[in-house]
C-alpha cells in the first residue's frame, strides 16, 4: 500500500522536526516499504507489516492512540502497523523493532510509533520467515 502523506500525530523518537511521511511500497510483494520523511531529505525507514515474518504479533494499542489516530473501532482490521527494520550487513543479522511499532490509519493519514509495555518484545527481532 502506498500512502502519499501521513501525518504523524506525535514525532518519532529522536526525530522532532518530521511529522510528515510517505509509505512507499518498494516490492513487487508489498512487503518491503520506505517511509520516507517529506520535511527532510534523506530521512527514511524500511518498514514490514509483520505479518509475513511474526504472524502472532497483535499489539495492544492504548485509547490515546485510538484518540489521537482518529481510528473508528468498527474499522479497526484496517489500521496498519509496520516494523522497523535495521539492515545488517547480511540478512541473518537484520531485525526489526518489536517494541515500537508504527500504527497507520490509513482513513485519516495519521500515524505514529507506539512504544509498547511490553517488555518480553525485543527492540531488535531477527527478521525470519
Amino acid at each position: 500500500m502506498d500512502i502519499p502523506v501521513i501525518e504523524l500525530a506525535h514525532p518519532m523518537p529522536g526525530f522532532p522536526d518530521d511529522a510528515r511521511f510517505a509509505l512507499v511500497r518498494l516490492d513487487e510483494e508489498g512487503v518491503l516499504h520506505s517511509f520516507r520523511s517529506l520535511d527532510s531529505d534523506g530521512l527514511q525507514f524500511v518498514v514490514v507489516p509483520p505479518a509475513p515474518f511474526y504472524p502472532d504479533f497483535a499489539p495492544e494499542i492504548g485509547d490515546d492512540v485510538v484518540a489521537d489516530l482518529g481510528i473508528d473501532p468498527a474499522a479497526a482490521d484496517d489500521v496498519l502497523v509496520l516494523l522497523v527494520v535495521r539492515a545488517g550487513a547480511t540478512l541473518a543479522e537484520t531485525t526489526v523493532n518489536l517494541r515500537a511499532p508504527l500504527v497507520v490509519n490509513p482513513a485519516t493519514r495519521r500515524a505514529c510509533q507506539v512504544v509498547l509495555d511490553d517488555a518480553a518484545l525485543p527492540l531488535a527481532a531477527p527478521l525470519k520467515r
